[in-house]
């Protein structure tokens, strides 16, 4: 609910699940009174998150479960083919993004898509391990050129879109709470910075001039 360019950070989530083609059906899931007037205000479902899956040791997994459970008995709708996830922390993502996860998960015999971004010089062979001054590589060995590093990418939180056989597999996996990934597990390549997810002020302050470089600032203050 942090004000962002005099919007809610969620309310850019909102957006994106408005522009994407293939979503038949959103609802935005909270404990939070004020978020889930502000989605209905918008013109989203809502569903009221009990207070065991809105803790910090509950699992997107068991929220997602339940939200699908609330969800496929409404009116209207008939089949649920898919779950996606659109956090709302995350108030900047790459243009397409929900339907390009949906498509290669409709095309393929994948469980699961995500979005993943190239991790650069923030790769494991660079960390290392700092006890008491002492500094320890994380991976032995040492690679001294980034053009070296074996390439790796980061799920940048953007978007996760699982199929509905495996959301029922998961089920009877709660021990496991990336059981909803599934085994045949699919990616696909966006930029870095494309998302920021907000954990932290500064992310904020990242995201207010990466949106006032997309000339998200011009946008009229009284929309949401």
């Amino acid at each position: 609910m942090l004000p962002l360019l005099g919007r809610p950070v969620i309310a850019y989530t909102f957006d994106h699940a408005r522009a994407a083609k293939r979503l038949t059906h959103c609802v935005v899931s909270s404990d939070d009174a004020g978020i889930l007037a502000l989605a209905e205000g918008a013109g989203f479902g809502t569903v009221r998150r009990p207070a065991e899956l809105a803790t910090g040791e509950a699992s997107v997994q068991d929220v997602l479960l339940h939200a699908l459970d609330e969800v496929q008995g409404l009116p209207g709708v008939a089949h649920i083919d898919a779950v996606v996830t659109i956090y709302g922390n995350v108030p900047v993502r790459p243009e397409g993004c929900i339907d390009r996860a949906l498509e290669l998960l409709a095309a393929t015999t994948a469980d699961s898509v995500r979005s993943f971004t190239p991790v650069g010089k923030w790769h494991p062979q660079w960390m290392a391990i700092l006890r008491e001054n002492h500094v320890s590589p994380l991976h032995a060995g040492s690679v001294h050129r980034r053009q070296d590093l074996q390439p790796l990418w980061l799920h940048d939180g953007a978007v996760v879109a699982s199929t509905r056989a495996i959301m029922e597999q998961a089920r009877r996996h709660r021990d496991n709470p990336h059981a909803f990934f599934g085994s045949d597990r699919r990616g696909f390549e966006v930029s870095q910075g494309d998302a920021i997810e907000v954990d932290s002020r500064r992310d904020l302050v990242w995201a207010e001039a990466t949106l006032r470089d997309r000339g998200e600032s011009q946008r009229p203050r009284g929309m949401q």
